[in-house]
């Protein structure tokens, strides 16, 4: 969905940099690690936290969303967050669906250019 949306927006497939993290509550990392790169205008995060059976799934969905916010506030590189905390896998795929349907990733990615776009109109110069 990410890609798709970006491509829908016109954002080059050159100018996509898609990078792997191990599970959700690494993202904030992951999305650190590119927004001090210097290489990125904004970035996506998608993921899944799905609930089980312990109280995992609450601790790692709030430390990766407020993580991503801080990386965000903190670089001022815009992050968007996809990140699905789901119940079960039948939730996931509704938030998942292809082209025409409703798809988490895809709206992150119109969220990542539109905030880069604003990011960059009201940049200072030479910062």
């Amino acid at each position: 969905g990410v890609e798709r949306g970006l491509k829908a927006l016109g954002v080059a497939a050159d100018d996509v940099v898609t990078v792997s993290v191990p599970g959700s509550f690494e993202i904030p990392f992951g999305a650190r690690a590119l927004a001090t790169s210097g290489r990125v205008d904004a970035v996506v995060c998608i993921g899944l936290v799905m609930r089980g059976e312990t109280s995992h799934y609450d601790i790692v969905a709030g430390e990766c969303a407020s993580g991503v916010q801080q990386v965000q506030l903190t670089t001022g590189v815009p992050v968007a967050f996809g990140v699905l905390t789901t119940e079960d896998e039948a939730q996931a795929l509704a938030r998942s669906e292809g082209p025409g349907g409703h798809n988490v990733g895809e709206e992150a990615a119109a969220v990542a250019v539109e905030m880069a776009r604003l990011a960059q109109a009201y940049r200072r110069p030479g910062g």
